[in-house]
C-alpha cells in the first residue's frame, strides 16, 4: 500500500516522519496568500502537515471515487461534523433505529437545539424509504452493520432512492472498513470511520475520519475546519501505522469471532452473531441488491453468503425479500426462512439495552 507516502512527505524513509507545529513560516505576506489551505500545502497546523495529510490520503485511497478525506479526534467527532456540514435548521434527517448511542444522543439533543428534526427507521427498509422522505428531509445517515444488533442494510438502495430525490447520504462504516465494504462506490456520498476502532487497532489512539466525493468534500474539509477539529500529528502517525496492518488483522478478528462465538453458544442466550447458523443474516432488496452483498460481505462471512428469493404473497410474487441463506457444513445450500423472526428478536434485544421502544 503507497498510499499517503509520497516522497516529498517522507524523504528517504518509508514513512511520513511526525512533524509537530502550530505556526508555520512564509517568506512573505504574498506568500501566504498563495498558500490556500488544502492537502499537501502549509497553511496553520490546524489544516495539518505531511504526517496528517499522509493519513487522509492514505483513507481517500482506499475509496474508488473519493475526493478527499477530513479527519477527526475521535470517531463520534467524525459523525457529527459531517451532519453539521449537509444539515441546517428546518430539515429532517432519517436515522436507522440501530444507531451508536452518543449519535442518537446528537440526534435528539444538538441537532434537536439547531432546529433539526430526527426521524428513526428500520434499518432493513431498503428501497421503501422513500415513503419516508418529506419535503424537509435532507440527508440520510445508514450505519451498516448496525450497532449491537448487526442489520445489514440495503445501501445501494437507500442510495438510489437518495440520488433520486438529491438527498445526501452518510454511512458509518466503522465496522466493516472500505477494505470489506468500499462505500462510495456503491452510492454513498460521504462515508464515516471511527478510526480508533480498525484502523488504529491497537487502543492506544483517537481517531476519527469522514470520506467524501467531490460534490461534498471541499465543504466537508472547510467547516471541519470551522469547527476547530484537528488531529495530532502523533495520533495521525499512529493511524497511518496501524492502516497499514488493517486488512491482516481483520482476517484474523473473523476468525477469533468464531471461536469465541462458537464457545458462547448455549452459555449466553440470546447470542446474536452472524456467522453462526441460529443468527441469519437479514436482508431485504431486491435481486441486484443481494448479488451485491454476497460479493462484497463474502470477505467478511467468508463461509456465509447471501442469495435472493422471492417471496410469494396471495400467488403475487414480491421483489421485496426478507430472507437468508447460508452455507451448511455439509456444503449443500439450505434455506431457513422466517419473516420478521430475527428482525422482531434483534429489536427486542435492541429496546431490552438501550430503553428505546419505537413510537
Amino acid at each position: 500500500m503507497h498510499g499517503g507516502r509520497r516522497r516529498e512527505w517522507r524523504g528517504r524513509l518509508v514513512n511520513p516522519p511526525v512533524e509537530r507545529a502550530s505556526t508555520i513560516l512564509f517568506d512573505s505576506v504574498a506568500d501566504l496568500k498563495r498558500n490556500r489551505p488544502q492537502l499537501g500545502t502549509y497553511r496553520y497546523a490546524l489544516q495539518g502537515t505531511a504526517t496528517q495529510w499522509a493519513l487522509a490520503e492514505a483513507l481517500t485511497d482506499l475509496e474508488a471515487g473519493a475526493a478527499g478525506t477530513a479527519l477527526y479526534s475521535s470517531g463520534l467527532a467524525a459523525i457529527t461534523a459531517p451532519l453539521m456540514t449537509v444539515l441546517g435548521p428546518g430539515d429532517e434527517l432519517l436515522v436507522p433505529d440501530n444507531v451508536y448511542g452518543p449519535t442518537r444522543h446528537f440526534c435528539d439533543t444538538f441537532l434537536k437545539r439547531y432546529g433539526v428534526a430526527t426521524r428513526y427507521y428500520d434499518p432493513l427498509i431498503g428501497k421503501e424509504i422513500g415513503g419516508l422522505v418529506s419535503e424537509r428531509t435532507r440527508a440520510i445517515l445508514l450505519e451498516s452493520p448496525g450497532s449491537l444488533t448487526m442489520e445489514v442494510q440495503d445501501v445501494p438502495g437507500v442510495c438510489a432512492v437518495a440520488r433520486d430525490r438529491d438527498l445526501v447520504t452518510l454511512l458509518d462504516n466503522t465496522w466493516a472498513t472500505p477494505l470489506l465494504f468500499p462505500a462510495i462506490s456503491h452510492g454513498v456520498d460521504i462515508t464515516i470511520l471511527a478510526a480508533t476502532k480498525y484502523v488504529g487497532g491497537h487502543a492506544d489512539v483517537m481517531l476519527g475520519s469522514a470520506t467524501a466525493t467531490a460534490d461534498h468534500y471541499d465543504r466537508l474539509q472547510h467547516v471541519s475546519w470551522d469547527l476547530g477539529h484537528s488531529v495530532s500529528p502523533d495520533d495521525a502517525w499512529l493511524g497511518s501505522r496501524g492502516l497499514r496492518t488493517m486488512g491482516v488483522r481483520l482476517k484474523q478478528h473473523e476468525e477469533s469471532a468464531l471461536k469465541i462465538a462458537e464457545w458462547l453458544k448455549g452459555r449466553l442466550n440470546p447470542l446474536l452473531h452472524d456467522m453462526l447458523d441460529e443468527n441469519m443474516v437479514v436482508v431485504r432488496g431486491d435481486r441486484r441488491t443481494a448479488d451485491i452483498y454476497a460479493t462484497e460481505f463474502n470477505r467478511i462471512f467468508n463461509h456465509y453468503y447471501f442469495r435472493s428469493v422471492t417471496e410469494a404473497t396471495a400467488g403475487e410474487p414480491q421483489s421485496v425479500l426478507d430472507a437468508s441463506l447460508f452455507l451448511s457444513e455439509d456444503d449443500s445450500w439450505e434455506q431457513k426462512y422466517a419473516p420478521g423472526t430475527l428482525k422482531s428478536k434483534r429489536l427486542a434485544l435492541y429496546q431490552a439495552m438501550t430503553g428505546f421502544t419505537r413510537a
